[in-house]
């Protein structure tokens, strides 16, 4: 996959179209991502012993990872990555203005 848990991300389609945020979860094998605020789904939750608390609950759902690019915080736009190798470590950089993300 080319984003990871904890990159920060751009939303490019869907209903949440130019959305920011941090991505929590990352599952490669059904190629989709959790992103913080993204795709809101509400739950109604019933009280149990467990979990005391009861009502109606929000919370992020999964959406396709191609539907999300890496954020640049230099460009302040969604953009294309590229490998580099630095110290021995190979790294992403940004397309655009070759900074390291």
């Amino acid at each position: 996959m080319h984003v990871k848990r904890d990159d920060k991300v751009v939303v490019i389609t869907g209903s949440d179209k130019g959305k920011i945020g941090k991505i929590l979860t990352s599952l490669p094998k059904q190629n989709r991502v959790i992103v913080e605020g993204v795709n809101m789904q509400t739950k109604h939750q019933k009280q149990t012993r467990e979990m005391q608390q009861a009502g109606i609950i929000s919370k992020e759902g999964p959406i396709n990872a191609s539907n999300v690019m890496l954020y640049c915080d230099k460009c302040k736009s969604g953009v294309r990555t590229e490998s580099k190798i630095e110290n021995g470590k190979k790294v992403r950089a940004c397309k655009k203005c070759k900074t390291v993300l």
